[in-house]
């Protein structure tokens, strides 16, 4: 179609995108939300007419709507869309774009709707080609690509941000901030003039990041309110943000975030922006979380087979590497299920602490003689699949590659950055570093047969001279080129636990570590949160020892088991060591995850919205909403003697179900106060799904720190 033409409508999965442009200015997007229907020119016409700014006293003398790059020389006063300057001081004005090309490819619904458009500034030379995808499951996708026209003067860019405009009803507004062992934690507040801006300046995604930034109508929940969301899908520095002008007028959006002199563009060159994921939805937090998820799922590279069970070695023994205890650890591992051993840090030279050996990625010989082989073939003989942990990224000054090239270190001074956990920065950038630990991995690979690495990435970067763009990319090339090389190797990110999660890093790796902290009450918020974005299959959920080492709280194994259940499960915990009736229980709980794992990482994610603080409810319905599993939190004790039902929320209400207790004795944990009659006394009770998701279940008062799985099944039989 022709830039003139007025606009063009998308639609997929009951959302629709609306953009309008007049003549040869810039388009903007008009609508992003329900469904509008099939319409016609003149209804798409009085749509844009009744979203439409007006003109106020003391204003300019024409409306201006925000287009796909706010531009300040159109009389946008909020943040710019594309910031920069000339680096040879000539034509110093900003960017005035205009219209010069509209595609539209939307052949069916069972792929994406994508609109291209094409804008000039042929007075800076610069070009911007925008990419607005609508695809099967309702989730928007934007990005600009920036193109230096000049003939000869560089373009030093500054921002490129895509964004989206916010609706009059979005008022309140939801982000995630964190630290190490408490990543993704909420916040909420009204959306007011002025900008709520969300920068990370880490060199990777943050323990602070927001990894959601939703905003909706007051008071909106995981069930109940109109939300709309983005997300920006970059593993550096990045910033999101939402605004509203006195004018009414308001945007969200994100983009990376970059530092003063880190592009700079030559003649002919592009930057192309990450990509800014959105969507809406008028069933609250979880049917935005709903779209996200069947959008991974759907992804070619998702992971299909079932998620295996793993144990991981860290917290059972730490540096102390020894065959003799890592074999009859994994024995025990074996023997209660697990199906992937995964041995993390300390097997490579000279590492017997975190001081040392990062960047000498051979095998300690005194520690392993003979190699991994003992071990490897010892796992792979009892049925189980072998990991490795390794931080490619990294290095310790007191390391054979360091000492031979310290010019790999990234750093802007002649001077190290500050230290981290006594490391630094492998400066990707660097062809022959990257060229080094590339080499030194799929020697590795080759060598050993591993099914797994554990990615590992201990700290920020910090006085990188501007590097961080050039550095992610390096990386994300780097974990390409492995899974080409191996392409049933899985990779794990981890990055101090959970400081790099988004969806840009998982385009290249197949789960998340969601954080370092295994207490299964802090975990219980880290999953809960990073759910909204990530599936169940995609974030490593473990269960440690009874008492936390990150917190030195203790708690039950049901609790910690049943809060690892709704991930991909696995163990970090030396089980080498655990009684009889212990190991029992144990087993019986991976028992559990590997006959509902099918369930766990297909279906639908769902999130209670109780009136009691203390008790939260979430689960996983199917598609067919046939079958579902539910856990009941207990967080903290209640205010409250006697508890308030629960609802399950996402059965169908025309059906009847079986509700029952799920896990190994003792599935329903000592309760403080027992209902006369409760349906758990008998472990099953069979009730309509209009009662179970409008009034609920009695349960009894479940200790603090403690919690009820539950199972519903569909019957075919309508009880008398």
């Amino acid at each position: 179609m022709s830039a003139a033409e007025s606009s063009v409508q998308l639609r997929r999965a009951g959302l629709c995108v609306l953009l309008a442009g007049d003549g040869d200015l810039p388009w903007s997007v008009v609508h992003w939300g329900g469904d509008l229907g099939d319409l016609p020119e003149r209804s798409r016409s009085v749509a844009v007419e009744v979203t439409s700014p007006h003109v106020p006293h003391s204003a300019l003398d024409a409306p201006t709507r925000v287009g796909l790059v706010p531009e300040p020389a159109r009389g946008w006063t909020g943040r710019p869309g594309l910031a920069g300057h000339r680096e040879d001081g000539s034509r110093p004005a900003a960017p005035l774009l205009r219209t010069v090309a509209v595609d539209v490819v939307d052949t069916d619904d069972a792929g994406s709707a994508v609109c291209t458009l094409r804008q000039r500034d042929d007075t800076l030379g610069l070009e911007v080609v925008t990419t607005v995808e609508l695809t099967a499951q309702g989730v928007l996708r934007l990005r600009h690509e920036l193109r230096n026209d000049a003939p000869q003067a560089a373009y030093a860019l500054d921002a490129l941000l895509p964004c989206l405009p916010l609706p009059g009803p979005a008022a309140e507004l939801l982000d995630l901030t964190g630290r190490w062992c408490r990543e993704r934690a909420p916040q909420r507040r009204p959306l007011q003039q002025g900008a709520w801006v969300r920068d990370s300046r880490h060199g990777r995604t943050g323990h602070d990041s927001t990894l959601l930034m939703a905003v909706g109508t007051a008071g909106f929940g995981f069930g109940h309110g109109e939300v709309w969301a983005v997300h920006t899908a970059w593993s550096g520095d990045h910033t999101t943000w939402a605004e509203r002008l006195p004018t009414g007028e308001g945007v969200i959006g994100g983009g990376e975030l970059l530092a003063p002199g880190e592009l700079s563009l030559q003649p002919d060159e592009t930057y192309v922006s990450p990509w800014l994921y959105a969507t809406w939805s008028d069933e609250g937090l979880d049917g935005v979380t709903a779209r996200l998820h069947d959008h991974l799922r759907a992804r070619p590279g998702h992971p299909r087979r079932d998620r295996p069970v793993v144990l991981n070695t860290w917290e059972a023994v730490y540096f102390d590497h020894d065959l003799t205890r890592l074999t009859r650890l994994a024995d025990a591992a074996a023997g209660l299920g697990v199906e992937r051993f995964v041995l993390d840090d300390g097997w490579f030279a000279g590492r017997r602490d975190d001081r040392r050996g990062l960047g000498d990625w051979v095998v300690d010989a005194q520690v392993w003689p003979a190699g991994l082989h003992p071990l490897v073939n010892h796992v792979r003989g009892l049925g189980m699949e072998f990991g490795l942990w390794v931080e490619p990224e990294m290095v310790n000054r007191d390391s054979d590659v360091a000492r031979a090239h310290p010019d790999w270190v990234l750093g802007a001074h002649d001077v190290d950055p500050p230290g981290w956990r006594h490391q630094q920065v492998l400066d990707l950038t660097n062809p022959a570093a990257y060229g080094y630990v590339c080499t030194a991995l799929l020697a590795l690979l080759d060598e050993y047969d591993i099914a797994f690495l554990k990615w590992d990435m201990n700290r920020d970067l910090v006085d990188t001279g501007g590097a961080v763009h050039r550095q992610t990319l390096a990386l994300y090339r780097l974990l390409d080129e492995l899974r080409q090389a191996h392409p049933d190797l899985e990779i794990e990110s981890c990055a101090s636990g959970g400081a790099r999660v988004d969806l840009g890093i998982l385009e290249h790796t197949d789960r998340v570590w969601a954080s370092d902290c295994n207490d299964a009450l802090e975990r219980q918020q880290i999953q809960r949160w990073t759910g909204l974005v990530v599936p169940p299959e995609l974030v490593g959920c473990h269960v440690g020892p009874a008492t936390a080492h990150t917190t030195g709280r203790t708690h039950r194994l049901s609790f910690r088991a049943a809060t690892a259940l709704f991930g991909h499960f696995g163990l970090e915990w030396d089980v080498s060591r655990l009684p009889p009736a212990e190991s029992a229980e144990l087993a019986g709980w991976i028992e559990l995850y590997r006959a509902e794992r099918a369930l766990l990482h297909s279906g639908r994610v769902v999130r209670g919205d109780h009136p009691d603080p203390a008790l939260w409810v979430h689960g996983v319905v199917s598609a067919a909403r046939d079958q579902a599993l539910f856990a009941v939190v207990a967080m903290e004790t209640s205010a409250q003697a006697v508890p308030l039902p629960v609802r399950l929320p996402g059965l169908d209400p025309g059906r009847h179900y079986d509700v029952e207790v799920a896990g190994p004795p003792p599935a329903v944990p000592p309760p403080l106060l027992t209902l006369a009659g409760s349906w758990t006394d008998d472990g099953v009770v069979r009730v309509a799904g209009s009662v179970v998701t409008e009034l609920g279940l009695a349960l009894p008062t479940l200790a603090p720190e403690s919690a009820l799985v539950l199972r519903a099944r569909a019957v075919v039989d309508r009880p008398a």
